[in-house]
């Protein structure tokens, strides 16, 4: 460890926005932060909700590292901004790109700039779930299950799923992209003024937890493979990687374009990428057993286990990875695809008459409409959140399934669609609420029988994010439901504390990751204890829970299969 004062940057690039975060390397201490929301996104760009296409332009990235990191630099001065040492960055993932061969994403050449399809393909895009179908189909008969190191079932919310969906929709892009990357290693790679897409240091967390990579196999699987899945394919695999880094590892200093841009110094290390939830999980002082529970607009939960003899192979989860989150440890990933975004998809329905009635009102001036609306809209979930409390555990016999944007895990399954069952004439806003957050809970707990019934022990449990922050009313539920006690880390930028820790690493500040992230890591601020009068009702809502999961669930593949 070096022993000068020196501080580090996390880029921690969201779904609707990029934070950068300054730390001080010797004592944890954050300096400053700033936020970029994405215009384009923000906007509703590119997307089409209603048909799964979520898509994200690359130059909201680039405004996003430039205004986050310049109102950083200004916020504590050139003295110590000359003492910042590395950059770590995490996204979001899989969120692919196709590029040429000089790594840059089609979407920022000419003639690709308003293509959906030429941008970042969001983790949240699940416009290729027949792909991700016909990829599992292909995995169970080769002679290799290439998806068993990823639970066994592969996503549309992952690499190949998405790059075969666009190549199939759009031959222009199909023909452009030379390779494809995920959004964690394109930001280090631009950073250092990357212009060879076959020198880009692929992140080891994106690869093997999305994109079939192991070591086992050499890398990827063989082209034969992918031919088989679809001649599109053909070759594709030669352009991409073998090897993969983790992010403990520099990719190189900043280069001197951006050097200028971002007003900080060409000897800055920039380090290997990774997703935001396994560094957030750093950021937290993760330790080995215990589920780190990243609680945004989806969840990633996280769980590191040491390497030790034969690998048993968890079903139904989203991978594990040796050195995904900590170098040599095995890293374990599950999550729901929708958590914050149920809360946000309720309060849209809700805020349409209150922004329609409103807006059209003559009893008032537009700029008292202005603030009407918004003050109601900020207090739609608190004062939600605050009714649903004193309705009784399981409502009036509401009961929803948290699938609005499918099921991530366990069992991956996209085509499934969220329900909200028992509704009567007694049912109120704040009944639906209520069962709308039981069931996320609900959702959450399946995740743990499954790590459980697989035979990994669960610890305890560790949360970070915007819903782990912000309502005690989820968190004192989801703590009853689990029937655990979980801490809630301090840091509101827990996503990128962790990548700074990482940057620190990869400069040599620290040797190791578990001694940066004992001096740099979060503190917790509260523990949600189980409330003991709770645990048994829960339980009982949550057999019920279970038993509309399996009949909702044969209903819609049903469906789906007599549709054809």
């Amino acid at each position: 460890m070096k022993s000068s004062t020196t501080y580090s940057l996390g880029l921690d690039f969201g779904s609707d926005s990029v934070r950068a975060l300054l730390v001080n390397t010797q004592t944890g201490e954050e300096l400053a932060t700033a936020v970029h929301y994405y215009k384009r996104w923000k906007e509703g760009q590119y997307c089409n909700p209603s048909e799964n296409r979520f898509r994200q332009h690359p130059l909201d990235y680039i405004e996003g590292i430039e205004a986050t990191v310049r109102s950083v630099v200004a916020q504590v001065g050139p003295e110590i901004s000359a003492q910042i040492v590395s950059i770590g960055v995490d996204t979001t993932g899989s969120t692919p790109v196709a590029v040429d061969a000089t790594g840059t994403p089609l979407a920022l050449l000419e003639g690709f700039q308003e293509n959906p399809n030429a941008m970042f393909v969001l983790w949240k895009d699940h416009t290729g779930i027949q792909e991700a179908q016909e990829i599992n189909e292909l995995c169970s008969k080769w002679d290799v299950d290439y998806s068993q190191y990823e639970g066994g079932i592969y996503s549309s919310e992952w690499f190949w799923s998405k790059i075969l969906h666009v190549s199939r929709a759009d031959a222009e892009v199909h023909k452009a992209a030379y390779s494809w990357v995920e959004h964690c290693d394109w930001v280090p790679f631009l950073l250092t003024g990357g212009d060879d897409v076959r020198q880009m240091k692929r992140s080891r967390c994106a690869a093997g937890h999305k994109a079939l990579w192991h070591e086992s196999y050499n890398g990827l699987p063989p082209n034969a493979f992918f031919v088989a899945l679809d001649p599109l394919l053909d070759g594709l695999r030669e352009r991409l990687f073998d090897k993969t880094y983790t992010s403990d590892v520099s990719v190189g200093n900043l280069s001197a374009a951006w050097a200028e841009r971002l007003g900080l110094s060409e000897n800055l290390t920039v380090s290997v990428g990774a997703f935001d939830a396994h560094m957030g999980a750093v950021g937290a002082k993760i330790e080995p057993y215990y589920l780190t529970k990243i609680m945004g607009t989806s969840t990633c939960d996280v769980l590191v286990a040491p390497v030790e003899g034969e690998e048993k192979l968890v079903k139904g989860i989203c991978g594990q990875v040796d050195g995904s989150v900590i170098p040599q440890m095995l890293g374990l990933e599950a999550g729901q695809s929708a958590f914050g975004d149920i809360y946000a998809w309720y309060q849209r329905v809700l805020a349409w008459p209150i922004e329609e009635l409103i807006s059209k009102s003559g009893l008032i001036d537009e700029a008292t409409k202005r603030k009407l609306i918004e003050e109601a809209l900020g207090n739609l979930i608190p004062e939600l959140s605050n009714a649903a409390s004193k309705e009784p555990i399981g409502a009036s016999g509401e009961l929803a399934l948290d699938w609005m944007n499918g099921r991530r895990t366990p069992d991956a399954n996209q085509n499934l669609k969220g329900v909200i069952a028992g509704i009567n004439l007694g049912s109120t806003s704040p009944k639906i609420f209520r069962a709308l957050v039981e069931a996320s809970c609900f959702g959450a707990k399946k995740i743990v029988d499954r790590f459980l019934s697989e035979g990994i022990p669960i610890k305890g449990v560790i949360a970070l994010g915007g819903v782990a922050k912000k309502s005690p009313f989820i968190m004192q539920m989801m703590a009853d439901v689990l029937n655990m006690p979980i801490k809630v880390v301090a840091s509101e930028q827990a996503c990128a504390l962790g990548a700074a820790i990482f940057g620190a690493v990869a400069a040599e500040v620290y040797d190791t990751v578990p001694e940066a992230m004992e001096r740099m890591g979060s503190a917790f601020e509260v523990v949600y204890e189980p409330n003991r009068a709770n645990v048994g009702a829960y339980a009982e809502v949550y057999e019920r829970y279970g038993r509309l999961c399996d009949t909702m669930e044969k209903h819609i593949m049903n469906q789906i299969k007599n549709n054809g």
